[in-house]
């Protein structure tokens, strides 16, 4: 039984120690030479200015979490269309099934439409 694993563990320590070499050599001949340039905070090609602290708008984390919520759910659009011929096979009860799934992701975006989840104003 524990023979079964034993490849996993070969590749987990593996994979660790080549983590661990890479560092470890990079730590060791890698070049030092510090410069104010180099060590300032830079992102996006564009140098940071005021706080980083600010407060942002509820409206930019309700549109991510409404964009993960709709991406996850026509993801599982996916896999359903890849076995949809096989499933056919069973009857049409699993085509019936997905309308509903994609008539009520449609609702739920209606709504969000129509309550104005979508506006930036």
């Amino acid at each position: 039984m524990i023979s079964d694993y034993l490849p996993i563990l070969i590749l987990l320590i593996i994979a660790i120690g080549f983590a661990l070499s890479n560092l470890l050599t990079t730590h060791l001949f890698g070049p030092r030479r510090p410069d104010p340039v180099k060590l300032s905070p830079y992102e996006s090609g564009v140098p940071p200015v005021g706080d980083a602290r600010l407060r942002f708008s509820i409206k930019f984390y309700m549109f991510a979490m409404m964009f993960i919520i709709f991406d996850i759910e026509v993801v599982f659009l996916y896999p359903w269309a890849v076995v949809f011929r096989d499933l056919l096979k069973q009857g049409m009860l699993v085509f019936y099934e997905m309308l509903v799934f994609i008539g009520v992701l449609m609702l739920g975006f209606v709504y969000l439409w129509r309550k104005g989840g979508l506006e930036w104003d």
